[in-house]
């Protein structure tokens, strides 16, 4: 490995953040973020203050390799999150100041219909995201992939990835087949994750019953929808009662949750839906990404709601784009909803207490 490689997988900047620092600023002024400090640098950058990244999706080799040979993504080009590379990853830490990113590989449920690739399959995203922690301890966690149209098999894949693998938490699809998670049939999946004090990162798998609106992408307001319609699923199923070691990260900033209340707790009052009390409490336990992204606009009604002690850093890369990553990254920096205490609790300090593993990896 060359020195630069040591420096970035050691969470210090790499000699291509210094090389980049002025194009980072001449893109934030060309995109109209201004060329003030928050704008032109990361806050902070190393393992030991660098952010926690938990809206990170990641598609090391193995991984791919298998999306490929099942037709789930073509042999060149696709999506971005099938274009990932390390290098490129590494690169944008870097330039942002991100420490270490908790990698998450969302696939559609539907993918894993058939139970035996179900098993095979998970299998194959679990350990090769294992590989890329083993490889780089101090800039990545994991979150398991859970097959959910298969919930025995998910308890299966849950128990090895979180007591071989160490993966940091799960990964759960907000719905399986048009079945949200509040439902009955995934209780003994729960009952698990509580048992072994989870955490479980939700996030959106698309509406199974949308049809789609002429011109607007599907994850402008449908992945916002599914996971507000999985998240009152679980409020009105009472699992987050029955469940209380179990802690939930709703991805997008919640969706449209936090912005929903009033008319949620006025259908309560009308036994329309789950108590205000027991909604209340609901969005004071799950954690928010801040990947909708959340700056400007939402952040005001997510800190009423919930506070900042529920909220974590999220960029969706490599999804989102990296001028776009840029351009919300130095939202939140300059966003005056937070002052300096919130905005340290948001880009780490939050994680480091959900995610201890990894902090301690952070540490050494």
């Amino acid at each position: 490995m060359r020195a630069e490689d040591d420096e970035r997988t050691a969470g210090g900047p790499s000699r291509r953040r210094v090389m980049t620092a002025a194009a980072v600023a001449t893109a934030a002024a060309a995109t109209g973020l201004g060329t003030g400090a928050a704008a032109a640098r990361p806050e902070g950058g190393g393992p030991r203050t660098g952010r926690i990244d938990t809206h990170h999706h990641a598609l090391p080799p193995d991984m791919r390799k298998w999306a490929v040979d099942h037709g789930l993504l073509p042999r060149e080009g696709g999506p971005n999150w099938g274009r990932w590379d390390l290098n490129r990853t590494l690169d944008t830490m870097d330039d942002l100041g991100i420490a270490a990113g908790v990698a998450s590989a969302p696939a559609p449920p539907e993918l894993f219909r058939d139970r035996r690739l179900a098993a095979s399959g998970t299998r194959v995203f679990n350990e090769s995201l294992t590989g890329l922690v083993r490889d780089h301890p101090s800039r990545f966690g994991f979150f398991a992939y859970l097959p959910l149209l298969h919930v025995d098999v998910a308890i299966a894949e849950a128990a090895y990835a979180l007591d071989e693998l160490g993966a940091d938490g799960v990964l759960l699809m907000a719905n399986a087949g048009g079945r949200y998670l509040g439902e009955p049939a995934f209780d003994p999946l729960f009952a698990e994750l509580d048992r072994r004090r989870a955490v479980a990162f939700v996030h959106p798998a698309g509406l199974a019953d949308a049809r789609p609106v002429p011109g607007v992408e599907e994850w402008i307001a449908d992945f916002m929808l599914d996971t507000t319609r999985t998240a009152l699923s679980l409020v009105g199923a009472g699992t987050l009662d029955r469940y209380r070691h179990l802690s939930v990260i709703l991805s997008h900033a919640g969706g449209f949750l936090p912005y929903l209340g009033g008319r949620v707790e006025h259908a309560g009052r009308q036994g329309e839906g789950p108590s205000p009390a027991a909604f209340r409490r609901a969005v004071r336990r799950f954690y928010y990404d801040t990947a909708m992204p959340m700056s400007p606009y939402a952040t005001p009604s997510l800190l009423a709601a919930a506070g900042a002690g529920r909220l974590l850093f999220g960029t969706d890369w490599p999804q989102v784009a990296r001028p776009e990553v840029d351009r919300t990254t130095a939202l939140l920096d300059r966003d005056p909803s937070l002052d300096r205490r919130a905005r340290a609790a948001v880009n780490r300090e939050n994680a480091l207490r959900l995610f201890p593993a990894l902090a301690r990896r952070l540490r050494r």
